[in-house]
This record gives C-alpha cells, structure tokens and sequence, in this order.
C-alpha cells in the first residue's frame, strides 16, 4: 500500500502518509490515489487545487466555507514546516469546538485530510514553506468565513505569540460568534 492512514484524537481528522521511493536521484511518492483513499473513509472528489506560499510565523487561518460551498481538504507541504490545524465546527458533534494538530513538513511528506465541517489554519514554523491544498469544492467568496486565531475559548497552542496575520484574519470572529451552517451528523 503506498499510503498509511491514521485517525486522530478527532476520528473524522485524518493524517496520510505516503510511502516515498528514495535514490540518489531524489525521490518519487504519490500525494493522492483514489482507490486508496476510498478504502480508507475518504470519499472525495477533489476538483481545485491551489498553492500558498508563506515565510516564518505567518499564520493562516482559521478558515472555512460554509454550506453548500463548504469545502474537504488535503494539505502537504511541498517545501518547509507547518503546524497545522483543524477544529471541529459541527453543531451537535461530540468533539464540535475541539481541535487537532499535526507537524506537516515536506521532509516527511505527511499530509492531512481535513472534511468539511471544519475550520483549517497553519502557521510557518521553518523558514519558508509552499503548501499544496486539494479541495473537494470551487472557492466561494460568498461562503468564505473565519474563526480568530487566538479565541480563548479554543485554547490552540499555536507556536507563535505574535503570528504575521491577513488583515481579514486578524478581525476574524470568536467561534461563539461565527456563521455556521454545520451539523453533526452531516
């Protein structure tokens, strides 16, 4: 199997990865198979792919489209660090206001799948990093939303105390206070 699939803390949160082919050319290593994914719970269809590129402490996030432009993700590293997270946003959810973070880098080629329901952000913890994003929905400017960073009441230990914001981020709402269309169970 060219991948291994680890539920987290948050069972719908999934980490992958892939097996690398190394030599002393370099290396080879697929980022997404859709007959392994589909047996292992990811049913998705990704149709949009973006990158970002970010220099050290920028946080992005928290970031979520709402319904029905709410969006699954797959993110990896191409280059560099992250500290990335995902925070449940399903009303009703067992786990709704609880988050989970992985350590992705391009060195370890770790991805994570992130479902819809979700709010997803990262913060650069190398020096630079290019993230791929492989998404399940078109970006909707209309259904674009966001939590803030630092809302106490989500307590993420983030790796930064003064992360380099977006404008649009730095004014995000408190979850309490979000617009949210999910439920638990979708």
């Amino acid at each position: 199997m060219p991948f291994s699939f680890k539920r987290l803390e948050i069972p719908d949160v999934i980490l992958i990865e892939p097996k690398s082919f190394s030599d002393e050319r370099g290396f080879f290593l697929e980022i997404f198979k859709l007959s392994e994914f589909n047996k292992n719970g990811i049913n998705t269809n990704f149709v949009q792919e973006n990158i970002s590129y970010s220099k050290q402490n920028v946080l992005r996030g928290l970031h979520y489209q709402k319904n029905p432009n709410a969006q699954a993700k797959l993110v990896i590293p191409i280059s560099g660090k992250i500290f990335d997270v995902a925070v449940d946003l399903r009303v009703g959810s067992p786990t709704f206001g609880r988050w989970v973070s992985e350590i992705l880098s391009a060195e370890t080629h770790k991805m994570l799948f992130v479902p819809r329901g979700f709010a997803h952000g990262f913060c650069v913890i190398s020096e630079k990093a290019d993230i791929l994003y492989k998404v399940d929905q078109e970006y909707s400017a209309d259904n674009e939303r966001s939590i803030i960073w630092n809302d106490p009441s989500l307590q993420i230990k983030w790796p930064t105390g003064k992360p380099i914001l977006a404008k649009k981020d730095s004014q995000a709402p408190k979850l309490e206070n979000i617009d949210n269309n999910f439920t638990y169970p979708h």
